[in-house]
């Protein structure tokens, strides 16, 4: 384990790799991939730089560890960004040359099943970013939500603080990706509800860590980039968020207690929990059945801290998650969370 550091950041004009580390998503649904790859050219002015499975459905985890060798050994590329998710992207990580990718730095940008990769960079010593898909955020119908864009362009670019801030609207219904009709208006959006505190007396600065709560669940059970030595993550600021499978409460609070019985969770002074996704296509909660599953995952991230972190500061409703917009954190690099100032800032 080497403490994670900060990689070089592209800059207006640079090449980036567009990958797909977990799933091809990309060559079913063109209309999102190609409006992000506009995006990224006409808005933030970088050059997306396509690898050989982006647009490939059911490559293989080999094809997929390739691309991901020449995105990062390739020294005109400067940052790479994953199109989207997925859910098998575990069984790319033992085919990763973790001293190729050591000795090539660059931020990586994903979420959802990228947590393995976050976590693989997190290990080998790179600073990653949990955020800002090419699919998802940047290729949002009409326009990127202004919070995602704002805070996507600061962790591109800059090298300092940023204050993360409560989204005043938010949305986590999703449109059909295969209508044209989705693509013509904006997404509706809902009022905030802001963040809710606890343990909030005190001020936590330490290295993120964390990402979709399923996947590392997969990695604990793969005995997969998470430390046998549980020191390295003392001091850090843990943060989780569950996806459009909308993991029950039962399942969350199971998953947390398996990390408190490791011994892992109370290592975290400090935690961020995003705001549920409560919608999803097999699941359309109406307004009803969406606060009680917001409300039910609550109190079971709450009944997992009690019983293994009671001293954790905490915070729920942080939009890093799968709603929208979506915040970018640092994966191994620092966040602060000010309980009496009820503030979070993060470095890039």
């Amino acid at each position: 384990m080497t403490t994670p550091s900060y990689p070089p950041k592209p800059s207006p004009g640079d090449r980036v790799a567009v990958l797909s580390p977990a799933e091809g998503l990309p060559g079913l649904f063109p209309v999102p991939f190609e409006l992000g790859l506009e995006r990224l050219r006409e808005e933030f002015g970088l050059e997306p730089v396509e690898y050989p499975t982006t647009r490939t459905m059911g490559a293989t985890p080999q094809a997929r560890a390739d691309d991901i060798h020449a995105a990062f050994a390739d020294p005109g590329i400067k940052a790479v960004i994953a199109s989207i998710g997925g859910d098998d992207q575990i069984t790319v990580l033992p085919l990763l040359d973790r001293e190729l990718i050591r000795a090539n730095p660059k931020p990586f940008f994903g979420t959802s099943d990228n947590t393995n990769l976050l976590a693989f960079l997190y290990n080998t010593g790179i600073v990653g970013y949990h955020g800002a898909s090419v699919m998802v955020q940047l290729g949002r119908p009409v326009a990127m939500d202004a919070l995602t864009a704002d805070s996507l362009r600061a962790a591109l670019f800059t090298s300092g603080a940023y204050e993360l801030r409560p989204a005043e609207r938010w949305n986590d219904v999703d449109r059909d990706w295969a209508d044209p009709v989705t693509f013509a208006s904006r997404p509706e959006t809902r009022p905030g509800t802001g963040w809710t505190w606890r343990n909030a007396e005190r001020v936590v600065e330490g290295r993120g860590w964390g990402g979709n709560l399923e996947i590392l669940s997969w990695l604990l059970m793969a005995d997969r980039e998470i430390s046998h030595d549980l020191s390295v993550y003392d001091g850090g600021v843990l943060f989780l968020e569950t996806s459009e499978e909308l993991p029950s409460a039962t399942e969350v609070f199971r998953i947390l207690r398996n990390m408190g019985e490791r011994g892992l969770l109370q290592r975290f002074p400090a935690f961020l929990m995003a705001r549920a996704k409560t919608w999803s296509f097999e699941r359309p909660n109406g307004p009803e059945a969406a606060a009680r599953y917001a409300a039910e995952q609550r109190e079971a991230v709450l009944s997992a801290l009690e019983a293994y972190a009671p001293d954790t500061l905490a915070v729920f409703d942080v939009d890093f998650g799968h709603t929208d917009p979506q915040l970018v954190l640092p994966y191994g690099g620092t966040i602060r969370v000010d309980g009496p100032g009820r503030r979070i800032t993060v470095t890039y």
